[in-house]
């Protein structure tokens, strides 16, 4: 039996579903044991739920961008009894620290839309296209303590064009985003 994933995510779940489908056909043994949101109402919940994986809310406490640290103490504590054994980010918006990392040191992922170290953050397409770079691209990178900042396991580029527009360029990163992720998973199991 392949390596037991656990997701965290906040939107639709479009870099899940690309696992799910690595999965699907064959091309990563593994398997996603539980998916956790901190958005009741993500859609990521929904895509995990009519796959039949188990879901959960984290509670926040009322905080809009803070992870709190007993939350992050209940997700570790919901990951581990879900046998979790890699912890992938797929478009969760809060910074992971302490407890969580230390539940799982050096077994969190993410995956960011730009070519780390360029662009951290939020919204890394529009900072690229803002700077007049020539490239943009993703990167999946270990988690740690700073804002994409882990050590990085797989990334590759896409040329900005003269006429890309926000939206043009972000659908062609998502595209290597939903390739990447999972080959980079792969790598580590």
């Amino acid at each position: 039996m392949g390596m037991v994933l656990g997701i965290l995510g906040s939107g639709s779940g479009s870099n899940m579903q690309a696992i799910l489908d690595a999965i699907d056909s064959g091309t990563l043994d593994a398997r996603i044991s539980i998916v956790l949101s901190d958005h009741s109402d993500a859609f990521i919940l929904e895509r995990a739920r009519q796959r039949g994986i188990a879901t959960g809310v984290i509670d926040c406490r009322g905080f809009k961008t803070r992870f709190p640290e007993e939350a992050q103490q209940e997700t570790a504590m919901q990951l581990k009894a879900a046998g979790v054994e890699l912890v992938c980010l797929a478009g969760f918006l809060r910074l992971v620290k302490r407890p969580l990392l230390d539940a799982f040191p050096q077994r969190i992922l993410n995956i960011h839309p730009s070519l780390l170290p360029a662009f951290p953050g939020l919204e890394s397409w529009k900072q690229a296209l803002a700077a007049g770079a020539s490239e943009a691209g993703c990167t999946v990178h270990f988690v740690d303590e700073g804002m994409d900042t882990g050590p990085i396991i797989l990334q590759e580029s896409v040329p900005i064009l003269a006429d890309d527009t926000a939206e043009s360029l972000h659908a062609r990163i998502q595209v290597l985003e939903h390739r990447l992720y999972p080959a980079a998973i792969r790598n580590l199991s």
